[in-house]
């Protein structure tokens, strides 16, 4: 993914109601399903004595689906499309960091 207009971000709300920032990393098509991977969006004014747990600033991984017509993003339930899918999204974020090093 390309940096050169620096780092996009998206706003999503989760089935109670929360709102949460999410950077787009990138976007893969893997198995005819396309996946987008974030991580959790930083913020300068975050209170500090509210502490994250550790899952919350790991890779998220969503799936790209269509419902009633409209695109949606869905976490992934199965274990074995995740952990391939994560592999893979790895493999890439990691070849473009060793691209860029040189």
């Amino acid at each position: 993914m390309s940096e050169a207009y620096g780092p996009d971000f998206i706003t999503l709300t989760d089935e109670d109601g929360n709102e949460f920032e999410l950077e787009h990393l990138d976007t893969l098509e893997l198995n005819g399903e396309t996946y987008m991977a974030f991580l959790p969006a930083e913020y300068e004014d975050a209170d500090p004595s509210k502490e994250l747990e550790e899952d919350d600033m790991g890779l998220i991984i969503l799936k790209v689906v269509e419902e009633d017509g409209e695109e949606q993003l869905s976490t992934l339930d199965n274990e074995d499309e995740l952990e391939s899918v994560y592999e893979r999204f790895m493999e890439i974020l990691f070849e473009e960091e060793e691209e860029s090093e040189t």
